[in-house]
């Protein structure tokens, strides 16, 4: 291997990019096969199968099954499989700082329909592999703390700028949103009772508006 003009010699990113396409492939496969089977009916075995990675890989990757579950998980809500989280995100950061309210309101709407029309049938897996796996009930009330925490840096947003109407405290503005903005509700509405994407944004921004802020 020849040295750069600088006298070093460059790392060579084959074995990282391998890595990178590995894990996609598990995640991939894995996605395909718990909707298929279901979490408890899917074994490691099957997702190596599947994605044509050695099971060997696939624990050395990612430890166990509910490891592959919540790397799934964090690259459906994020939407890549870049290590950041979704907060950290400059397009996020960005939209929660965003002086406007109403334009804040619409923003997180748009954001709420991209993530649960990524995310929602593994939201719904992870759900139901909550009801008998003590690991997944776990890993599923994590994740129900973490976007209990990102949804209060929105209410403290507007509480700090004054944009809350006159009455709702801060808190209760934080109840509304996690409420309002939830995968159970994205669910009931545009896969249950058959919305479209766009009129459900649409009417979560109007209902955000009307609960959250100051006329």
């Amino acid at each position: 291997m020849s040295a750069d003009v600088k006298g070093e010699v460059p790392r060579p990113k084959g074995g990282q990019a391998r890595t990178r396409l590995a894990r996609r492939a598990v995640i991939d496969a894995a996605r395909a096969l718990f909707v298929e089977r279901g979490y408890q009916a899917t074994t490691i075995d099957a997702i190596s199968a599947r994605a044509d990675v050695p099971a060997p890989t696939v624990y050395r990757l990612f430890s166990s099954k509910l490891g592959i579950l919540e790397a799934l998980l964090d690259v459906s809500i994020a939407g890549d499989d870049q290590p950041l989280a979704l907060q950290e995100r400059p397009d996020v950061g960005a939209l929660l700082a965003e002086p406007d309210p109403g334009e804040l309101v619409v923003g997180l709407a748009r954001l709420t329909v991209a993530i649960n029309t990524r995310s929602g049938d593994v939201y719904r897996i992870l759900s139901s592999a909550a009801g008998s796996d003590a690991a997944a009930a776990e890993l599923l009330t994590a994740y129900q703390r973490r976007r209990a925490q990102g949804q209060s840096r929105i209410a403290r947003s507007l509480a700090r700028s004054g944009a809350l109407r006159a009455g709702l405290r801060e808190r209760d503005a934080a109840d509304l949103v996690h409420a309002l903005m939830s995968p159970e509700l994205y669910r009931l509405l545009v896969m249950d009772r058959g919305w479209s994407p766009d009129r459900y944004r649409d009417w979560l921004a109007g209902l955000l508006a009307e609960q959250l802020l100051a006329r």
